[in-house]
């Protein structure tokens, strides 16, 4: 994969957005109409941190491959090898998704 060449600069993060389901629970095929953008997504690499007044390095509050809730506007839209990703700062980030146990 090619974006996982991409190392962000400062505090960015590169999260792929995760595609609207297709289909209902029940199995009925859905309408391009009333599917929407899901604020959801999976972080794909992110860059080192920022620094604070004295110099020090911030630690990033994400790591790749977590799985994240995006704001619904915002972020930097990039296309690499055919494939849509979104570059966000690490303070947009509203929070991470636990995996369910």
């Amino acid at each position: 994969m090619a974006a996982r060449r991409l190392v962000p600069l400062l505090d960015r993060v590169l999260v792929q957005r995760l595609e609207p389901p297709t289909k209902s629970i029940g199995g009925v095929l859905l309408p391009e109409s009333s599917q929407s953008k899901l604020n959801e997504g999976v972080v794909v690499a992110v860059g080192p941190g920022r620094r604070d007044k004295d110099g020090a390095l911030l630690p990033m509050g994400v790591k790749p491959n977590d799985k994240v809730l995006l704001p619904q506007y915002g972020g930097n839209e990039v296309t690499i090898n055919d494939e849509d990703f979104v570059l966000f700062r690490d303070e947009d980030i509203l929070g991470v998704l636990a995996e369910k146990q």
